[in-house]
């Protein structure tokens, strides 16, 4: 070895063989630096990137964002555009956050991009227009569709909660005129409950579905089917009187009106309820009296199902009454019909009753009538029929007459 590294040819050789060796690999390390190409920049446009807003969508709303998408152009060394253009990560934002309601003109900030790269946004400015979101209470409207089975009726829908609130920006909830839900009762035997999706519609009856916060949405309804009914005056039959020194002075009822059920015919043809009758014989003192309200007539149910009555008894006075006028009915017109007793044609009467009826009492209240039909010409001594107000009576129990004389009528010669 010794002897190779003292010829000087040996050596030469290999000095020559180590330098082209060492040329060679630093050509190759040269030709993959310049194949990586790391210091070279690129360009990239990505199109149609939308617009991420931030702002507070529980007090605001965002009614116009103009343009909705931008263009973005991007300019770095080609790694770092590639990283970009391979990922999601970044974003072109709008911070209304600070912004109110109104018309503006606002900048966009791109946001998750590398920071050695150069972001250019086109359009820069966007428009938006901001509106106030507000609340206002709405009426709900129940549709009832169909038919129940034969001989019922649906009733008014009972909504619970009975109240919803819209919140909607301003420009919208003007429009709104009502919310509805429906329900179907078709062939229905029984009451209908359901849970009912609200919607909102305008005065147009159209449908509004965006923007709107309905609370609730969705209500619990129930629909009662029942025979058709009506509401009507409760008619009491008042029979007998107190005995004499006493008097009727208020009779009430509770209640004064019944609802009736029974089918469609039934129902149409009543105007008042005739309820149980009540004795005023002998009775001598104030009183309650609760009764059964009796089914009459086809009718099915009666609603209450009782009816309370308080009668006020009170000392009794007397008053006369004097020239009460006979009004003569069933006359024919081929007579002439007089009275003839008591010859004035007036009655004198004595009357009783409470005080505060009695005291308020005028001749113009009472009626006293004779009924001559069919009677032949001749004098008749008849019975008068005295027509008095509730509760007042004749202070002595009498038959009160009157005679007449009946005669043709004399022809003009």
């Amino acid at each position: 070895m010794d002897k190779w590294l003292r010829n000087t040819n040996v050596v030469r050789v290999v000095a020559l063989v180590i330098g082209i060796l060492l040329w060679v690999v630093v050509h190759m390390e040269e030709t993959n630096i310049s194949g990586s190409s790391p210091i070279r920049e690129r360009e990239e446009t990505i199109n149609n990137v939308s617009i991420t807003t931030k702002y507070d969508n529980t007090h605001y709303y965002l009614s116009t964002l103009e343009p909705a998408n931008v263009q973005v152009l991007i300019k770095g060394k080609e790694s770092a555009v590639k990283k970009v253009t391979a990922s999601n990560t970044y974003q072109i934002q709008l911070d209304l956050t600070q912004v109110g309601k109104g018309d503006h003109q606002l900048m966009l900030t791109p946001v998750g991009f590398p920071t050695d790269v150069d972001v250019t946004i086109v359009p820069r400015t966007v428009h938006v227009v901001i509106e106030e979101l507000q609340m206002k209470e709405v009426p709900i409207v129940i549709n009832v569709k169909g038919t129940p089975s034969e001989g019922l009726k649906a009733g008014q829908p009972i909504i619970k909660p009975a109240k919803v609130y819209i919140t909607a920006p301003t420009s919208q909830l003007d429009r709104i005129e009502n919310v509805r839900g429906e329900v179907s009762v078709d062939k229905a035997q029984s009451a209908v409950t359901k849970q009912v999706r609200l919607q909102a519609y305008d005065k147009e009856g159209k449908e509004l579905t965006q923007n709107i916060n309905l609370n609730p949405s969705v209500v619990d309804v129930e629909v009662p089917i029942t025979s058709p009914f009506q509401t009507i005056p409760l008619q009491l039959k008042i029979s007998g009187e107190p005995p004499k020194g006493y008097a009727v002075a208020m009779v009430t009822q509770t209640p004064d009106k019944v609802t009736v059920y029974g089918t469609q015919d039934v129902v149409d043809r009543l105007e008042f309820y005739q309820g149980p009758q009540l004795s005023l014989q002998d009775l001598t003192e104030t009183k309650d009296f609760t009764q059964d309200i009796p089914l009459r007539n086809k009718v099915t149910q009666v609603d209450p199902a009782k009816v309370t009555v308080h009668v006020e008894i009170v000392p009794s006075v007397t008053r006369a009454i004097e020239n009460v006028p006979i009004t003569i009915i069933g006359g024919n017109e081929n007579y002439v019909t007089k009275v003839v007793q008591p010859e004035t044609g007036n009655l004198n009467i004595t009357v009783e009753g409470a005080p505060a009826i009695i005291d308020q009492l005028k001749v113009q209240d009472i009626q006293a009538i004779l009924d001559v039909s069919n009677l032949p010409p001749g004098k008749h001594e008849l019975k008068v029929t005295m027509n008095l107000p509730t509760y007042v009576k004749l202070a002595v129990p009498q038959e009160v007459k009157a005679s007449v004389e009946i005669s043709e009528k004399t022809k003009a010669p």
